[in-house]
């Protein structure tokens, strides 16, 4: 007689996901159905969601991280290299993860899911980060420090809850009071208001601002897993678009320092005379044939 025991029904078949839950002696088993299948065995199509339907809305969340390609444009017209390479990141990981976060059988992976999903979080959040650092217009080495700590700190925070709502306002608000920062002590030692042009405020700044909230909203409120290809879809192309016209604009130099001339011959020489090395005789009463060099 042979007996075996098996937590699922056919370990759930393509559409499901065996999760086995411990609490105390008891040992709980459950298929966790996805792309609208049902059942005790992720059999039950009634409600499934069809080939085509899937496939949209994979490409609906691939697609839509090609609008990181214009705030990447600008961070490096702009020579924002920096802000451009974490961009370039969060789109790549970001296309990827929902390719391979899908369910259903349209389904691609270019690596484990884990470090997928870490990456994504990740760049979403540094792509925020380094935005509003940007805007603040620090000095370099200040801005250098403070991307690092913000990587560091993210990381830290994703690995503790990746899903919990604070990852993404705690580090935005932190960097909104360095930005309000610093542009209020620009404004009081200038004697006016930064920045100082109303162009940069009507065109720039407060559209930006207004995508930037719209997408938050989107995201915290409105954001639900029956909405979620095409919600999150919209998240991308706001938050890339708020990025787009938030990036400050390239650092002009504060003086323009023109190159000291050429000094014509060398620094300084060392001139050795042939007729004294070779103790030929009074080099004040000889003509000097010196070799110099610098």
């Amino acid at each position: 007689m042979r007996s075996y025991l098996t937590p699922c029904i056919n370990d759930c078949g393509a559409y499901g996901q065996c999760k086995l839950l411990r609490t105390n002696n008891y040992l709980y088993a459950a298929c966790e159905c996805k792309a609208g299948w049902d059942g005790w065995g992720c059999t039950d199509n009634s409600q499934a969601y069809s080939y085509s339907f899937q496939l949209l809305s994979t490409l609906l969340l691939c697609l839509s991280n090609l609008m990181f390609v214009p705030p990447v444009v600008i961070a490096v017209r702009s020579h924002y290299l920096l802000e451009a390479s974490v961009y370039i990141f969060t789109m790549f990981f970001s296309t990827f993860y929902h390719a391979c976060d899908q369910p259903g059988i349209v389904v691609f992976c270019i690596m484990e899911y884990d470090v997928l999903q870490f990456c994504d979080f990740l760049g979403s959040l540094m792509s925020v980060w380094v935005t509003v650092i940007a805007m603040a217009r620090l000095k370099a080495i200040i801005k250098q420090v403070l991307y690092l700590l913000g990587a560091m700190s993210l990381s830290m925070a994703l690995q503790l809850d990746r899903h919990g709502l604070w990852n993404l306002l705690g580090p935005s608000l932190f960097a909104l009071g360095i930005m309000a920062v610093a542009w209020t002590v620009r404004t009081v030692r200038r004697r006016r208001c930064y920045p100082p042009t109303w162009k940069r405020w009507v065109f720039f700044l407060f559209p930006g601002a207004m995508i930037a909230t719209s997408a938050v909203a989107l995201y915290a409120f409105v954001e639900t897993e029956e909405n979620y290809f095409y919600i999150h879809s919209i998240w991308h192309m706001l938050i890339a678009g708020s990025v787009g016209f938030l990036l400050p604009p390239r650092a002009k130099p504060d003086a323009k320092v023109t190159p000291l001339k050429r000094r014509r011959g060398c620094g300084y020489q060392l001139c050795v005379n042939e007729h004294e090395e070779l103790g030929l005789g009074d080099a004040g009463l000889i003509s000097i044939n010196s070799i110099c060099t610098s």
